[in-house]
């Protein structure tokens, strides 16, 4: 079964490409999984080998989604920083966690008006003695300074700045994405993305909400599965397995996610 990618390329002139950038952003290592079921994922090795295609030309990524695995994020950040032409990103609907990394690498990012940005500390599930524990926590502080190096390059903030926000689970505005340097200026507002700095908006204050919709949503689909799971088919058991294994990283205890 051919996986079904959460990027696509489109061809607006000789010298333009736009990728649209949507869903879940999945690890290498994963993608059996996704493949099998037939969920909408890409590796990135498979995105740098299309992006190549493009190389020499302008390009504009927009962006909505809730984030995804670190690994695969850092992956696509690195593709489109090594990209020969100009990287402009818009931001249409939401870029959370993971995909506030790939965000970064715009020479310019732009957000819709309406559009909600969020960055946290990496999260993992993990099984194992007191000593694995520790290590464990040590791992996450490398991978937390490794998020932070890119939103340095890009905001120009302190890393005492940016841990404070990733420690907060900051939720920002367009406009406060723009004070805080995540993004340079709205979509749609012409000159007035100059302005955007001074009229900055307080940070969204719904905190989890997002993520606690995202579960509701993933036990309706383990309810759907389940309904129609019939003896040992192999392919459903899978299905809900997966289904299980999607609610429990959205109640907190998800696998490397900044």
């Amino acid at each position: 079964m051919s996986g079904k990618r959460f990027w696509r390329f489109f061809n607006r002139s000789d010298d333009e490409v736009e990728l649209r950038i949507e869903g879940e952003i999945v690890d290498d290592d994963d993608t059996w999984a996704y493949e099998w079921l037939g969920i909408q994922h890409v590796t990135p090795n498979a995105f740098r080998e299309e992006l190549a295609k493009y190389k020499g030309k302008d390009l504009t990524v927009w962006i909505d989604s809730l984030g995804g695995v670190v690994w695969a994020a850092a992956g696509i950040y690195n593709a489109l920083m090594e990209h020969q032409g100009r990287v402009t990103v818009k931001i249409d609907g939401k870029v959370l966690s993971a995909a506030t990394i790939i965000a970064m690498a715009g020479d310019e990012v732009l957000m819709s008006p309406a559009a909600v940005m969020m960055v946290h500390n990496p999260w993992v599930h993990v099984a194992g003695d007191a000593d694995s524990l520790r290590h464990m926590a040590g791992v996450l502080d490398e991978i937390k300074e490794a998020i932070i190096n890119a939103y340095e390059i890009k905001t120009g903030l302190t890393r005492d700045e940016l841990e404070r926000l990733m420690d907060e689970e900051t939720w920002m505005s367009a406009r406060k994405a723009v004070e805080l340097g995540f993004a340079d200026g709205l979509l749609y507002t012409g000159d007035k993305c100059a302005q955007a700095t001074a009229r900055a908006a307080p940070v969204y204050a719904f905190s989890r909400l997002d993520v606690q919709m995202k579960a509701d949503a993933a036990m309706r689909r383990l309810f759907d599965v389940a309904r129609s799971l019939r003896g040992d088919d192999e392919r459903e058991r899978l299905a809900l397995e997966l289904e299980l294994i999607k609610l429990k990283e959205v109640d907190g205890d998800e696998y490397v996610d900044p």
